[in-house]
């Protein structure tokens, strides 16, 4: 074991090979899950080309046409029974004139906003700090419900053809969230490239599946569904329900249909992802979106129309189609509900993507942990992603895995997020009037009423049924908000400086804590001298398992030249009799620092780590918040 010329212990070959060993066995491990690191100047390598950011920013919106038509039917078929079926096709017109709608005003954000951020920062920039929160925290709820609902949806599309599977419903869906979570930090590129193929394989099936079950549905080739009176009666209660196609169930049923519109702005919030000329590609990106999404929607509608399926509560929609155009166990069979539960778990990636981006530009204004705004090893925002999938496991869990249970939740935060960007979009035409903005100013004013009105429907028609949850945490989330910014200010405020005053003059005190004599004492003594204070003392605490004299006699044997102070301990206590010392040590130098050397073993196997140092933890936190301490640890490393 080497030792320098001031007798200080320094670690030999072995115990830094250990040391070595055990900090490579980590970063392995970190590198099988999220890959190398990827050096700043790779940036532009990561940004997506249009074919990969549809299937990265679009799989929410495109996977809304998975379950859109199914939760329109959910709401109205109780009510109505089989005469629910000839309003879904006016009702998905509605919906799809809203898309195109915001298809049309998203892209003027795009071109003004090249930046990111979409409905925060359009809000900041024309509305100001409370709107601007009330937007973001109305999208982080919306992206962290899109991934519970995603997962959620997607283990009912998997459980439709696996039916052993329905009694996991929780533990698949958070499993579902963690593999995302765990892809997306490898990087959004990685991400894309692996996603990609499942959206676009989802997308053919399922346009494959509406036109060949229309056009032989018009050929008179492929018959009507049979009604499923049991599966009927289990919505209406034996007839007992029905009560026919009412205004409120309209809205209701609207309000349910227009959750598929989620996943239309997240283009608006990454544009700085997409290639060069990054607004062009983002505008592109989101017409295809609107197209994947709408000419889908119209599709199912027109063919439920036609074949009048019946509900279940065992089996989705696209399954039932699935079963009567291409037939059960059939290839295209299984590759559609394959697609469809991948797309469905997939969906998530737009929020995995989103959210830590949204994130970090609230996170940089400093209206969230700053932690926020880091960027980790795959230049993804590590701490988002997984704040998003920790969300969203809790909601899961909280709602049993449930769609049915998670979809009242979801449109809130969204149509919130979508009215005040249109708001604000309206406001920054007004404001710079550039060509073409009273168009702009048409485009954006429809769509602020159109997703008010949506909202207004929302809140109305679904507040009991869970809707009231977002309005009373969107406006808690932004309190938090405001509260973290009014930190940050406060802790800026109290730690600037004036350039002129040069640096202070401190005098400093140095404690040096024992309980027993031993080589870690005598290191942190040395190390203590080695800073040259102006007073040095060493302490140790009376307690039953120290021999004060023993300890004595071995200290003036030392001849450190140190002196050795006692604290008494009538009670047995450790850390207030250090803490009255301190004390009694301010008043007899109040203009001092005073400096804690901490003699602390270090081990190198975990299970190992408790059995040491807690005394010292607990005594770090007291005088963490101790003024004018300084607190230095000098570890004993031990094999």
């Amino acid at each position: 074991m080497a030792t320098d010329h001031q007798g200080v212990t320094r670690d030999g070959p072995q115990r830094r090979s250990s040391h070595r060993l055990v900090g490579a066995g980590y970063s392995t491990l970190k590198r099988l899950m999220v890959g190398r690191p990827l050096a700043n100047q790779a940036a532009d390598t990561q940004r997506l080309p249009k074919r990969i950011a549809l299937a990265v920013f679009s799989s929410d919106a495109v996977s809304s046409t998975a379950y859109g038509t199914e939760v329109i039917l959910t709401v109205l078929v109780p009510v109505a029974g089989v005469a629910a079926i000839g309003v879904l096709v006016p009702l998905s017109l509605v919906v799809i004139g809203v898309l195109i709608v915001l298809v049309l005003s998203y892209r003027q954000t795009i071109y003004a906003y090249p930046n990111g951020g979409g409905s925060y920062i359009v809000s900041r920039e024309n509305l100001g700090k409370n709107p601007s929160l009330v937007a973001a925290a109305s999208l982080l709820v919306d992206y962290t419900l899109n991934v519970a609902v995603s997962a959620a949806a997607g283990v009912a599309a998997i459980t439709s053809a696996i039916p052993s599977l329905q009694r996991y419903p929780v533990p698949l869906s958070i499993g579902l969230v963690a593999m995302i979570m765990l892809v997306n930090l490898r990087g959004l590129r990685a991400a894309g490239r692996l996603f990609a193929l499942p959206v676009y394989v989802y997308v053919t099936t399922l346009m494959l599946l509406i036109v060949d079950g229309l056009i032989r549905s018009y050929t008179g080739s492929l018959p009507r569904l049979p009604v499923n009176h049991v599966q009927l009666n289990q919505f209406t209660h034996n007839g007992a329900l029905l009560t026919g196609v009412t205004l409120f169930a309209l809205m209701k049923a609207f309000s349910s249909g227009a959750v598929a519109l989620s996943g239309v702005e997240a283009i608006s919030n990454g544009v700085p992802a997409f290639r060069e000329p990054t607004s062009r590609n983002a505008s592109t990106t989101l017409v295809w979106t609107g197209v994947l999404l709408g000419a889908p929607l119209l599709g199912l509608a027109a063919l439920a129309s036609r074949l009048h399926p019946t509900i279940s509560t065992t089996e989705t929609l696209l399954s039932i189609f699935g079963d009567h155009v291409f037939g059960r166990g059939s290839p295209l069979y299984v590759l559609l509900m394959a697609s469809t539960a991948a797309i469905l778990c997939l969906s998530a990636n737009t929020s995995f993507a989103d959210f830590p981006r949204l994130s970090s530009v609230v996170a940089r204004d400093g209206f969230l942990p700053r932690q926020f705004a880091r960027r980790g090893d795959r230049l993804v925002f590590s701490n988002g992603i997984v704040a998003v999938a920790a969300a969203a496991a809790v909601l899961l869990w909280a709602f049993g895995g449930q769609v049915e249970a998670l979809i009242p939740l979801f449109a809130v935060g969204l149509f919130t997020a979508f009215t005040l960007s249109q708001v604000g979009m309206v406001r920054h035409h007004l404001r710079l009037r550039e060509p073409r903005w009273r168009w702009g100013i048409a485009i954006n004013a429809l769509g602020a009423t159109a997703t008010s009105i949506v909202l207004v429907v929302v809140l109305i028609s679904k507040f009991t049924e869970g809707a009231w949850i977002p309005t009373i945490v969107i406006p808690v989330i932004v309190v938090v908000c405001t509260l973290i910014k009014r930190h940050y200010d406060a802790v800026e405020a109290e730690l600037a400086v004036t350039l002129s005053e040069g640096l202070p003059v401190i005098h400093n005190n140095v404690v040096v804590l024992v309980s027993r004599l031993n080589r870690n004492v005598v290191d942190a003594v040395a190390y203590a001298k080695s800073l040259h204070p102006e007073h040095l003392v060493a302490l140790s605490v009376e307690a039953d398992d120290i021999s004060l004299d023993d300890l004595r006699e071995s200290w003036a044997a030392l001849n450190s030249g140190v002196a050795l102070e006692v604290a008494d301990s009538p009670f047995r206590e450790i850390t207030q009799p250090i803490l009255d010392f301190l004390d009694n040590l301010d008043r007899q130098r109040p203009d001092d620092v005073i400096t804690v050397i901490l003699p602390e073993v270090v081990v190198h196997r975990w299970t190992e780590q408790f059995l040491h140092n807690q005394t010292a933890a607990v005594l770090k936190t007291r005088l963490l918040f101790r003024p004018n301490t300084v607190v230095i640890s000098v570890p004993a490393q031990i094999e």
